[in-house]
């Protein structure tokens, strides 16, 4: 995947059970990612995510639940279900989400689970 004027448009958030080489390898395409703080309570990462315009990437699946966490309440979530050990799977589905999904209005509101 090559660098793109869209790039800048999308902002990432990490969540802390996310693999910090996914970090690297976002910044390395030119996105704007940034890893949550370790210890942030879920009910922290979500406003943050809203506010900042920042796309929520997270193996934790309590960001699936629309009561708990409603559009409203979040930017937008990439729920990972690619086993962490498995990173060359990983990127691979990362960047083919990218290549379909390039603007901050096509995650907004989404849960987009990303599987293998």
């Amino acid at each position: 995947m090559s660098s793109s004027a869209s790039h800048s448009e999308l902002k990432f958030l990490l969540d802390e059970n996310v693999d910090d080489r996914l970090w690297k390898f976002l910044k390395s395409e030119g996105f704007d990612a940034a890893s949550a703080p370790k210890g942030f309570s879920n009910g922290r990462l979500a406003p943050i995510s809203k506010s900042e315009g920042r796309i929520l990437v997270t193996n934790d699946f309590d960001f699936t639940d629309p009561v708990v966490f409603p559009k409203e309440k979040i930017f937008g979530v990439v729920w990972l279900r690619i086993p962490q050990d498995k990173l060359t799977v990983l990127f691979k589905s990362f960047s083919i989400l990218l290549k379909n999904k390039s603007k901050p209005e096509d995650f907004e509101g989404f849960l987009i689970e990303l599987e293998e």
